[in-house]
């Protein structure tokens, strides 16, 4: 039988990020050695406290709150007031399995195009075309560590001219590494506000910033129309739980009150125990402050070292400050490479089979197909071995990088040969 499907979903294909994971973790199975650049996990093992309150509440087996837990929304809003200084209350809080899925669902129940900055997140796109809804790629430039700028926004949004359109932002940036200054974010809500566009603010990585500036959040300028999402995946390491977070102001109370009843005839609300363990993470935020912090020490240096690998390789790459990502190019080797490879997919392939270097091309994050950009992460590493042997506050150097991330410097070693061979 050949079944009729919806044809919004006949062209979608498997997450990018998942499918590299995937196919990484097969060869890996198989004997093959892979330096896996291509997957954004945190290697960290989960704060001891938050599995603890997981362990002690698996015995909840009632159906929560739609919205959520309604003592763990009153403890997210007061985290982020004390974190962040963001004026949110607990009716303005809602909880998913992941970001990712109330991402999804905002998107599927605003009317108006999405704006993207290119490059961004994979699953940005793929998620508003499952709506059918119009994506529009702004491109940004690498001499800006690809970071949207107000004359871009402004340039587009005037050419779109729509009543109502979205832009989801994400800061600190995958996959690029990159973070908002305050003044960045100021001249971007200035056209927000000019062009009434509504903001998806995707904080995930707001922990995990090298700066110690602070996170500049589009909210702070532009709280009207801004939402804001997080979650506990990268921070604090607890990818698997899929719990994510949204806060929604006052002035967009239809949309929280449309997300409820998408909610409640879709996954209902969040697993139980899950909800518990979140509470202990936003509720006693300060027994895990050290984790945030030394976890962000280690990225930190990991993020630099290889930075400064593919520069000293005659790669492009703007330098990361937060998260664990960066977005080095191949464009001075072009009309170089092997086989006369002149896409971002062919290039990538090469290496994964060759070289086995697993990485991402720049057109999976919404580049052209021929551009040679590559998205690495950098957390191909035993997390709880190298946390447990950090020493914090000490200053390492390169050389040490091989007794903490040996597969990633393995995966520089084979990158160098591949570009010394050309």
């Amino acid at each position: 039988m050949n079944p009729a499907l919806n044809p919004l979903v006949l062209n979608l294909k498997e997450s990018a990020t998942l499918s590299i994971n995937m196919k990484a973790l097969e060869l890996r199975k198989n004997g093959k050695d892979v330096c896996h650049f291509g997957f954004g996990q945190s290697p960290f093992p989960i704060p001891e406290n938050i599995q603890q309150a997981l362990r002690d509440n698996s015995h909840r087996k009632a159906y929560l709150p739609t919205q959520g837990l309604p003592e763990l929304l009153d403890v997210i809003a007061s985290f982020y007031k004390k974190e962040f200084g963001y004026n949110f209350s607990s009716k303005n809080v809602v909880v998913g399995p992941g970001s990712k899925e109330l991402i999804f669902q905002t998107l599927y129940l605003l009317e108006g195009p999405l704006l993207v900055p290119s490059p961004s997140w994979v699953s940005y796109g793929p998620q508003a075309a499952l709506r059918g809804k119009k994506v529009i790629q702004v491109e940004t430039s690498r001499e800006n560590s690809y970071k949207l700028t107000a004359d871009e926004l402004d340039r587009m949004a005037h050419k779109v001219g729509h009543k109502q359109m979205v832009l989801i932002l994400n800061n600190p940036n995958n996959p690029t590494g990159a973070v908002y200054t305050d003044d960045e974010m100021k001249e971007l809500a200035q056209i927000c506000r000019a062009y009434n566009i509504i903001v998806i603010s995707d904080e995930i990585y707001a922990m995990i910033d090298y700066t110690g500036n602070g996170q500049a959040s589009m909210y702070k300028y532009f709280p009207e129309n801004t939402i804001v999402t997080g979650g506990m995946s990268k921070s604090f390491a607890a990818g698997g739980y899929r719990f994510g977070l949204m806060m929604i102001p006052d002035e967009l109370s239809q949309v929280m009150d449309s997300l409820k009843s998408i909610i409640s005839e879709t996954f209902s609300s969040v697993c139980a125990p899950v909800q518990y363990a979140a509470l202990e993470a936003y509720g006693n935020f300060d027994s895990i402050r050290p984790f945030i912090k030394k976890t962000c020490e280690i990225y930190k240096f990991s993020s630099e070292y290889l930075h400064e690998r593919f520069i000293s390789m005659g790669l492009n790459c703007p330098k990361p400050e937060g998260a664990f990502y960066m977005f080095p190019d191949f464009e001075n080797f072009k009309g170089r490479l092997p086989n006369n490879i002149m896409t971002g997919v062919g290039l990538c392939s090469h290496l994964l089979n060759e070289y086995g270097i697993a990485l991402l091309p720049g057109s999976d994050f919404y580049f052209p197909a021929t551009n040679m950009g590559v998205r690495v992460a950098g957390v191909d590493f035993d997390g709880e071995d190298v946390y447990s042997r950090w020493e914090e506050g000490k200053l390492y150097g390169s050389d040490d990088a091989v007794k903490f991330f040996p597969n990633m410097v393995r995966g520089c070693d084979r990158l160098k040969g591949f570009l010394s061979e050309l």
